[in-house]
């Protein structure tokens, strides 16, 4: 008789967990990090080798998508952070029951809005 059950739970039966939330958002805010980087890199140099000003940065902040993708670059920042405190505190040996998990899960998420909304205000 053939068995025609999935071997292992997917998306649809799947029951989503703080800390898997939290990892999989870590390591999407790491890669944009990443790229962000490369990306203000790149700006920068060409900004030097061709002695232009920072006017078009100006510019760029002034419009909505402007302020969406600074807002959104700082919140990436900010769960990276916030999510690598986490991990730090994991390396000594904390943190690993399921209440105290799921709190420092909620921590980050709620805290890495509440610093975005902090930096960006202080940064005005």
């Amino acid at each position: 008789m053939k068995n025609n059950n999935p071997i292992s739970p997917h998306i649809q039966i799947y029951n989503w967990h703080i800390s898997s939330l939290v990892s999989i958002s870590h390591r999407i805010s790491g890669v944009i990090n990443f790229l962000f980087f490369i990306f203000l890199s790149g700006w920068i140099l060409l900004s030097i080798l061709l002695g232009q000003s920072y006017e078009i940065f100006y510019t760029f902040y002034n419009t909505i998508f402007g302020k969406f993708f600074l807002i959104s670059i700082i919140w990436s920042f900010s769960f990276q952070i916030l999510s690598e405190i986490r991990h730090l505190f994991w390396d000594f040996g904390y943190g690993f029951d399921l209440k105290i998990s799921n709190i420092s899960g909620l921590f980050v998420i709620f805290g890495s809005f509440i610093l975005t909304i902090f930096i960006f205000l202080v940064g005005r």
